[in-house]
């Protein structure tokens, strides 16, 4: 999930080749209720999506969350690999 607009992610996914579809929250809708949005109305970066990681599967289980604190933060791509063959997923 993306707080870009969903033409911004299309051109993404035109670019790069994706199995994947990235979901589009541009009006912050879904955002809060995974955890990945700042809402602390006093932080200058209120509004912001946060860096997080979701594996969900076909029956839209969450399977895997991981929501960093610093935007700036990577998951590891092994850990997300490796994450993501944990949860039966693919």
């Amino acid at each position: 999930m993306s707080a870009d607009h969903a033409a911004t992610l299309d051109a993404f996914a035109k670019q790069n080749p994706l199995k994947h579809v990235i979901a589009a929250d541009f009006r912050r809708t879904m955002l809060p209720a995974y955890g990945a949005m700042v809402t602390d109305e006093k932080s200058p970066i209120y509004r912001y999506a946060k860096r997080a990681y979701f594996i969900i599967d076909r029956q839209g289980i969450v399977r895997y969350v991981k929501v960093m604190d610093n935007p700036l933060d990577l998951l590891n791509s092994d850990d997300l690999l490796k994450a993501l063959k944990e949860s039966g997923v693919s």
